[in-house]
């Protein structure tokens, strides 16, 4: 497929165009990735990591191939080639890059300048790549708090929203959310009516308006701030999309603040992600009758979130995250993002433990050995939490 590609002119020009920061090939395989998989797919990940974007595209597109990288079992690898040759086409990938000029979206690349480093925690789940429409810079700059909340939220999560996001994004924070109705939006606005910079992470492509009803808010966020989007133009949001989508928001902010949820919310999905990368979480109380705050009482309980009501509160999640003296101690990256994992006050299961670190349970019962020789964790009833004693 990269051969027909570097051999099709439109192709090498529209990718020169798209991305000056990078060779040619490397915009082409990438853009291939980014047609073939869905985001997030961890085999393809996986595959890029071990060979590079223009070797693995190789391998996922030849019918022929018997090589299978390290890191990948051959059941795994075969059946995501059964996904992706189906999609193997060169004109979906000149589509791709046409239908970016049109809409004067830039492609972000790994290694480049302006790629937002915070999205590599995600390991092998981490985007192939970026749509960004706007300022790509503010992917990267500080600090940056997503806010997310309910579709269906109440005056008063309105309220808390606006003020929040009004007050961080008129000091300096970059406020960013997922375009929706509800909180989303109420958070862009008042992130534009202060001034300030704020980024909508979209489960489709930059040039699709999703909700209609947010057109112009789109439109204004792409012209001041950023809209940003892991699949190509013309790509339709899906349920699946969205869920992938939550993890990235999660991943860009220093911290995360659900206003509004209801019980399975996806705002509780994106949390839930926040939590997994060990980023700061904060939950908005809201009445004990309502159910659009069932889900952020949730978060308080299950989640360890941190109780957040002021601007101060939710500046202090990402400011006290990690200390340098804590840095220092703890070098194995594997500890850091256990012990994030860990709460003081309610006794968590391997698990539990393993989904919200990102560990495997057996690398996470390893360590919480290790740990409890040093005082660091006590065992209690099925699960474990971290002592009172340990910095963080």
């Amino acid at each position: 497929m990269i051969e027909q590609l570097l051999q099709d002119p439109r192709a090498v020009a529209a990718a020169r165009a798209a991305c000056v920061e990078h060779d040619v090939e490397e915009v082409l395989a990438r853009v291939a990735w980014n047609v073939i998989a869905e985001p997030g797919d961890g085999v393809a990940g996986t595959l890029i990591a071990e060979l590079g974007p223009v070797e693995s595209l190789s391998v996922a597109t030849d019918a022929g191939s018997a090589l299978v990288p390290p890191g990948t079992s051959p059941r795994a690898l075969q059946e995501a080639c059964e996904r992706w040759r189906p999609r193997a086409s060169p004109q979906a990938v000149v589509d791709a890059l046409s239908g970016a000029s049109a809409r004067g979206a830039r492609l972000v690349l790994p290694g480049g300048p302006l790629w937002p480093d915070a999205v590599d925690d995600l390991g092998v789940h981490a985007p192939t790549m970026l749509w960004v429409r706007g300022d790509p810079a503010l992917l990267s700059a500080e600090p940056r708090v997503a806010i997310v909340g309910a579709r269906a939220s109440s005056g008063y999560g309105d309220l808390l929203a606006a003020e929040f996001a009004g007050d961080l994004a008129a000091t300096g924070c970059v406020v960013i959310s997922g375009g929706a109705y509800g909180i989303d939006g109420a958070a862009h606005r008042a992130a534009l009516a202060v001034g300030g910079a704020t980024v909508a992470l979209l489960a489709g492509g930059v040039d699709r308006s999703y909700p209609q009803g947010h057109q112009s808010l789109l439109r204004e966020i792409a012209r001041t701030g950023a809209v940003v989007s892991e699949v190509p133009c013309g790509t339709a949001p899906t349920k699946w999309r969205f869920l992938s989508r939550n993890r990235l928001i999660a991943a860009l902010g220093h911290a995360t603040v659900v206003i509004e949820a209801g019980w399975r919310s996806g705002s509780i999905n994106t949390a839930g992600h926040a939590a997994a990368l060990g980023r700061p979480l904060g939950a908005v109380p809201g009445p004990v009758t309502s159910a659009t705050s069932a889900g952020c009482h949730r978060l308080l309980r299950e989640y360890d979130a941190r109780c957040v009501t002021t601007t101060t509160e939710i500046r202090e999640l990402w400011e006290s995250a990690i200390t340098p003296s804590r840095a220092a101690v703890v070098d194995d990256p594997d500890q850091v993002r256990l012990r994030d994992a860990l709460s003081t006050r309610t006794a968590l299961p391997a698990s539990e433990l393993a989904r919200r670190s990102g560990l495997s349970v057996q690398r996470v019962e390893a360590l919480l050995g290790l740990l409890d020789l040093e005082g660091a964790v006590a065992r209690s009833g099925s699960g474990w939490r971290r002592t009172a004693a340990v910095v963080g």
